[in-house]
């Protein structure tokens, strides 16, 4: 994957950010350097694909919606190399076999050793609460064998809110929490819902959040920036 889009937008963004916002990082040193790894986090902001990439010594890359790849016109143009920079990848993430897909796509990125980004939940939190996550994430782990990086943001919502397009300058927090493993029967429902509470049930303690053992709700109808 090509990786001078990446680097030049992350030379370009790092030193403005890091001043305007102050990230206040905690283990940053249980992000393996080198290796296949799964960072999952919380999801609280779309400026949430921003910083957390930013302080992360390698690259992360995103499984994104493919509709931010095929908008038209010159903003959708502008929109698509915004997110080849940060390093997303296009997926049809809307069900059955399109899922499937999205799963061979993250399986392919770990198999190079790769870093990837996923936020469990599936989707932003509505209202600054944790929600149950989605099983794909346990699969990836246990056919991968990648470790899983959970992670909490902080404050991104207060930064950027869904649908607002300028963020409010406010410092910026994330705690990196230590490596998660997880073996077993990728095709056991089940087991994989087990795994994958137990990634949730770290990431609320290292956020604080209060959880909510439901989905999160799609917005899209409301907000086509949801992802």
């Amino acid at each position: 994957m090509n990786n001078l889009p990446y680097g030049t937008l992350r030379a370009f963004l790092t030193p403005f950010l890091m001043l305007a916002f102050r990230p206040k990082v905690k283990g940053l040193r249980n992000v393996p350097a080198t290796g296949p790894l799964i960072i999952a986090s919380n999801h609280l902001s779309f400026s949430d694909s921003i910083f957390m990439p930013l302080v992360v010594p390698r690259k992360v890359t995103f499984l994104a919606k493919s509709e931010y790849f095929t908008s038209p016109g010159p903003k959708g143009f502008i929109k698509k190399l915004t997110f080849i920079a940060l390093g997303q990848v296009p997926v049809d993430r809307s069900g059955g076999r399109r899922s499937e897909a999205a799963l061979i796509t993250g399986l392919q990125v770990l198999a190079a050793g790769d870093c990837l980004g996923i936020y469990p939940e599936g989707t932003r939190s509505p209202d600054g609460r944790l929600y149950k996550a989605r099983t794909g994430i346990a699969r990836l782990a246990i056919e991968s064998g990648a470790p899983i990086i959970p992670v909490a943001m902080f404050n991104t919502d207060k930064i950027q809110p869904t649908g607002t397009v300028m963020p409010k300058v406010k410092r910026v927090g994330m705690t990196f929490g230590e490596p998660m493993y997880f073996d077993g029967d990728p095709k056991d429902p089940a087991h994989l819902r087990l795994c994958a509470d137990q990634i949730m049930k770290r990431i609320q303690e290292l956020s604080g959040q209060e959880y909510v053992d439901d989905y999160a709700p799609k917005k899209a109808a409301l907000d086509p920036n949801e992802d």
